[in-house]
């Protein structure tokens, strides 16, 4: 899902700018996963929200770099035009743009993480696999100087005393960052499916957080996780019955409209649904990776299991067959 101006903001800055910015360090966390340290004179101006706040990489083309966007003009800064002159170029001279997510920020040492999952043949690949230090990209993330500098995050657990995170390899780095910053109250299991065994990362967390790594080991990505969810389900049936008892459909039909879960037949359909924060709620789920193996989750936890679609948050970061790495 692309990551743009926020055109609704009445503030004078949007809640997201053009960071030039250059790579700083080159970390293989696992065969799967890397880390790219980049450092920027301005980072020091970069949000700090972090969670599953959501960015974009601009990658140079061979040959031309970038084309010029207002990248560093003061007034497309403020005024977010960058995006609409980055839309009005040719095909051949628009730089490939793809959405990841913040690991860390570190503004005083101006310097932003970002881990990347090393698969495919697309310009990300190709990017990743001769960065080294010094290389330089452009970076569109939330600038700390907008009031609107929260927007690109979809983790609204509100009040749930129990939280549920499932996601793909791509949704490992936003799991990551938004366990770590759980109060040690918090409860949450998460679930994170890796190509292999060895993609398994250490993760910082409180004493009440678990979680569950599933290797698919050649399968198809998003496989493992529809059936690790019916088992958490079925080892939990407390906490999901007392969440059925709390909910507002308890006491009425679970076949309410509310209820219905609208699927479009367009393969190129957004599949992105996000509640506000549920209150009152015994448990918040939250869902991110390839489109079909999470609607297919969220199909199981809404309609079969019954849970208040408001209390499930879903997100189809990539889709099988599409372009996007």
């Amino acid at each position: 899902m692309l990551t743009s101006v926020d055109d609704t903001a009445t503030e004078v800055r949007p809640a997201y700018r053009p960071f030039r910015v250059r790579v700083s360090r080159v970390a293989n966390l696992s065969e799967h996963f890397t880390r790219v340290t980049f450092t920027g004179d301005d980072l020091d101006t970069f949000g700090t929200l972090g969670l599953d706040q959501r960015i974009n990489l601009i990658f140079p083309l061979d040959g031309v770099g970038f084309s010029d966007c207002g990248w560093d003009d003061p007034q497309p800064l403020p005024d977010g035009h960058w995006y609409s002159r980055w839309r009005a170029l040719p095909n051949e001279v628009r730089n490939p743009l793809r959405v990841y997510t913040v690991r860390a920020i570190r503004p005083a040492d101006r310097e932003l993480d970002v881990d990347f999952v090393v698969h495919g043949d697309g310009p990300a690949a190709r990017w990743l696999a001769d960065a080294a230090p010094g290389d330089e990209i452009i970076v569109i993330g939330p600038d700390a100087l907008s009031a609107n500098s929260h927007v690109g995050s979809d983790w609204h657990p509100g009040d749930a005393h129990q939280l549920l995170l499932v996601g793909d390899a791509t949704a490992a780095p936003a799991i990551a960052a938004i366990l770590e910053t759980l109060p040690p109250e918090r409860a949450a299991h998460a679930i994170i499916e890796v190509p292999d065994a060895a993609d398994r990362i250490d993760l910082r967390h409180s004493s009440r957080v678990t979680v569950e790594w599933l290797s698919r080991d050649g399968g198809e990505p998003g496989s493992r996780l529809l059936p690790a969810v019916r088992a958490w389900v079925d080892r939990r049936s407390d906490l999901v019955g007392q969440t059925l008892a709390d909910s507002t459909l308890a006491d009425s039909t679970l076949a309410d409209s509310t209820q219905n879960v609208a699927e479009s037949s367009d393969p190129d359909a957004l599949v992105w649904d996000v509640p506000e924060a549920p209150t009152g709620a015994g448990l918040y789920a939250w869902m991110a990776g390839e489109a079909g193996a999470i609607t297919s989750i969220r199909r199981y936890l809404v309609r079969d299991v019954g849970i208040d679609r408001g209390q499930v948050a879903f997100m189809g970061y990539w889709r099988r067959g599409r372009a996007g790495s």
